[in-house]
């Protein structure tokens, strides 16, 4: 399913899916801020961070046949966590943009979160805030949005309003 970039998430349920939506869209600082940028040189790097393009799709009028809107810009990248009790945690991130340092970090979330000692302490330090953030900044966008509304009244309108205003004199 596609997620708009501006679509806040529920955080009742945490699954993989949802918080790796949330750590693609994070802001790099706040990644900075709430890992442990050290644990980056114990990984295995499965794939090094790269930066490639992806083709956006949109859906056309009422029948929905797909086209090609244009090229994204992504940089991915996967770690491999060393083991821990026999099991090694892969972590996988794909964000927008050139940003080595967000893939990276975003892929060490997730593979932290995916080890069961971490989880509920990532949710509250990281995840959350970050959900914060993101819904911070939607409404600060919806805030400049509602700020340039302008009404328009049609001539029907105007006309029905002046009809109006005739009959009850």
């Amino acid at each position: 399913m596609f997620h708009s970039v501006d679509s806040p998430l529920p955080m009742t349920s945490i699954d993989r899916k949802t918080w790796i939506n949330l750590l693609s869209r994070a802001p790099v600082e706040l990644l900075e801020t709430q890992l442990d940028a050290s644990l980056l040189n114990e990984v295995d790097w499965l794939r090094k961070p790269e930066t490639g393009l992806m083709m956006v799709q949109g859906r056309a009028g009422g029948t929905g046949e797909r086209f090609n809107l244009g090229e994204l810009t992504v940089t991915r990248c996967t770690i491999k966590l060393p083991a821990n009790a026999g099991k090694a945690n892969v972590g996988v991130a794909y964000v927008l943009g050139r940003s080595h340092k967000h893939a990276q970090l975003a892929a060490l979330a997730d593979a932290l979160l995916q080890d069961q000692s971490n989880y509920n302490d990532l949710i509250e330090t990281l995840l959350k805030p970050i959900q914060q953030n993101i819904a911070a900044r939607a409404d600060r966008r919806r805030a400049r949005t509602e700020a340039t509304k302008v009404e328009f009244f049609t001539v029907a309108r105007e006309a029905n309003g002046m009809a109006n205003d005739e009959e009850s004199e």
